[in-house]
């Protein structure tokens, strides 16, 4: 990664289905996406060609299909199949910050929300691939 910029898309919501509990899975509740990506847009800038660059629009689905997708019980997992996910279909990222909110969740005590934040590199993809 020589340089890197980012995009940076926040707040992509659809309802999911993860949770430990059946009643998660039945009836599902909002999740909350937030993505950074880190890629070198200078060829984009150059060319203004949206194909030098990771297309948000595209991510931003990607990120709805996975939420809506199938069901895990930890936003963990979510949150590393999201960020696999993309640095397989965006060849350009470079690295992925995918932070998850559950803002619904089973909580017994008041609470604003509840998210996990992970990081993966394309070389961490290419690693864990290369060791299956």
């Amino acid at each position: 990664m020589n340089r890197s910029d980012t995009i940076t898309l926040t707040s992509v919501t659809a309802i999911g289905y993860h949770g430990v509990f059946e009643h998660e899975k039945r009836d599902g509740q909002p999740f909350i996406t937030d993505v950074v990506l880190h890629l070198d847009v200078s060829a984009a800038a150059e060319t203004d060609d949206l194909a030098k660059t990771a297309d948000y629009g595209a991510v931003a689905e990607t990120i709805v299909a996975m939420v809506t997708g199938e069901a895990f019980d930890l936003i963990e997992t979510l949150s590393v199949r999201t960020a696999e996910k993309i640095l397989a279909d965006f060849a350009l990222v470079d690295a992925v910050e995918v932070t998850i909110h559950k803002p619904k969740a089973p909580i017994q005590v008041p609470f604003g929300d509840v998210s996990i934040t992970v990081f993966r590199t394309r070389e961490q993809l290419q690693d864990a691939h290369g060791s299956r």
